[in-house]
C-alpha cells in the first residue's frame, strides 16, 4: 500500500474543489497507474516535441504499452498508428485522451464498446459530459490530470527533472 500524501496538487488544475474529489481521486489515480499495462493515447503526435509523444515515449520507456490513435499517422514511437480506437484489434486498458473537450464525447462512446476499464482526460481538457457518459458505463474516470506528470508524482521520480511533487520521503527511488 501507498504511504499517504502529507498534501494536494492544486495548481494544474481547473476543477473545482467538489470536481477534484470526483475526477482527481489519489486512491483511483494510483490504482490505474498501477494496473494499467495497455495505454491508447488518442490524439498521439508524430512531433516530438509536442505534449502527446513526450507523454507516449515515457510511458514506453516506463514500461507500459502505448498504442497511437491518430488518422494521419502510420507510425508513431514505433507502434502502428489507428484512425479510431475502435480499429485497435488489441485490448486496451486505458484511453489517454489528447484532444479538444468538444471531441471527447465520440471519443469515451468508443473507449466504452472497446472495453477499457478507464479514460483519462489530459490537462485542461474538461468535458462533463463525457466524464459522466464514461462513469455510467463502469469507467474510472480522471480528469484535467497528465499522466506523465501523475505517474512521476507517485512513482517518485518527479523531482528528478525539477518538478516539486509536494511529496517529502526518505525512500530512495528504486
Amino acid at each position: 500500500m501507498y504511504e499517504p500524501i502529507a498534501c494536494e496538487i492544486t495548481l494544474n488544475t481547473i476543477l473545482p474543489p467538489e470536481l477534484r474529489a470526483r475526477y482527481q481521486d489519489v486512491d483511483t489515480i494510483r490504482e490505474v497507474l498501477r494496473n494499467a499495462r495497455t495505454i491508447a493515447i488518442v490524439g498521439m503526435s508524430t512531433d516530438r516535441y509536442k505534449a502527446s509523444n513526450m507523454v507516449g515515449a515515457y510511458l514506453q520507456y516506463e514500461g507500459y504499452r502505448v498504442i497511437p490513435v491518430n488518422p494521419s499517422a502510420e507510425e508513431i514511437l514505433g507502434e502502428r498508428c489507428y484512425p479510431d480506437l475502435l480499429s485497435v484489434p488489441d485490448p486496451v486498458d486505458v484511453v489517454d485522451i489528447f484532444r479538444p473537450a468538444r471531441e471527447c464525447v465520440p471519443i469515451v462512446e468508443q473507449a466504452i464498446q472497446k472495453g477499457a476499464w478507464c479514460v483519462w482526460f489530459q490537462l485542461r481538457i474538461v468535458n462533463l459530459e463525457s466524464a459522466e457518459l464514461a462513469e455510467r458505463a463502469g469507467l474510472k474516470v480522471i480528469v484535467d490530470r497528465c499522466i506523465k506528470m501523475e505517474h512521476g508524482r507517485y512513482g517518485g521520480g518527479l523531482h528528478w527533472y525539477g518538478a516539486n511533487t509536494e511529496i517529502i520521503s526518505a525512500r530512495r527511488r528504486r
